[in-house]
């Protein structure tokens, strides 16, 4: 896709994989039986026509999004006359906490502002090799079962789980709906208010990204389909193609 840097370290896959048999209940790294190591893949052909992980179980650390697309896309939110302020204060920043300070708050309040809604257009676009890398996992229906989750568990998990059960035939508001399940769940986890303060350190809004409401998902449909025409022409986008989207659909709904 045009937004898509082939070199991106998004495509580069960290796959973490087990030699755990069926009857292993635990992973106990001074069994002998039990070895594990690391194999890193630039691209899902590279890793599909890798025929040693056969009968390996395998995890993926898949960098969706990472701090510097996050910042590159709120670059492109932020108004120029307030670009042009930050970049004429920039040097004093080297010297002066209070003026470091206030370069950041022009993108903190950006970021503040937009919330979930901006955070799930940026994914879209900067995010989108890292979605296709998920996405061709999850047609493979030799991989079944899996498990796909990341930090918060509805943010990028939450895009890419609508974005297949919209390519599924699934309707918006059974997606809306199971969107926002999250909310309830991660509000009662243990670690939520490790999450808050976290969040709170980068005086980022807890409540506003902890959050999963509905409008945050119907909004973000929408808005695929607004900007590039519809789920399928999305995922034509970041390389999904019609023929990756019927082995998708075959995986998630043959018996």
């Amino acid at each position: 896709c045009e937004d898509c840097d082939d070199n991106d370290e998004s495509t580069v896959v960290q796959a973490d994989v087990t030699d755990l048999h069926e009857d292993d209940e635990e992973l106990d790294e001074k069994n002998p039986r039990i070895k594990r190591f690391t194999k890193v893949y630039h691209s899902t052909d590279e890793l599909i026509q890798d025929k040693s992980r056969k009968d390996d179980k395998e995890r993926h650390f898949v960098a969706v999004m990472n701090e510097m697309k996050y910042v590159r896309g709120t670059l492109s939110k932020v108004r120029k006359r307030d670009l042009a302020k930050v970049i004429i204060k920039s040097p004093g920043a080297i010297v002066s906490k209070r003026v470091r300070s206030s370069c950041k708050d022009v993108f903190l309040n950006k970021i503040n502002q937009g919330g979930l809604h901006m955070m799930n257009s940026l994914l879209l676009k900067y995010g989108a090799p890292g979605i296709k890398y998920v996405l061709d996992l999850c047609k493979d229906r030799s991989r079944h079962p899996i498990a796909f989750y990341c930090t918060a568990g509805k943010d990028r998990t939450g895009m890419i789980a609508a974005i297949m059960l919209a390519a599924a035939g699934v309707p918006d508001e059974d997606i809306v709906e199971d969107y926002s399940l999250s909310a309830n769940v991660y509000a009662e986890m243990n670690d939520h208010k490790a999450m808050v303060g976290a969040l709170s350190q980068r005086n980022l809004d807890a409540k506003t990204f902890l959050g999963a409401p509905p409008e945050v998902m119907r909004e973000a449909l929408v808005n695929i389909r607004a900007t590039y025409g519809s789920i399928e022409e999305y995922l034509d986008f970041i390389g999904f193609t019609e023929e990756d989207r019927k082995e998708l659909r075959a995986a998630l709904l043959d018996d």
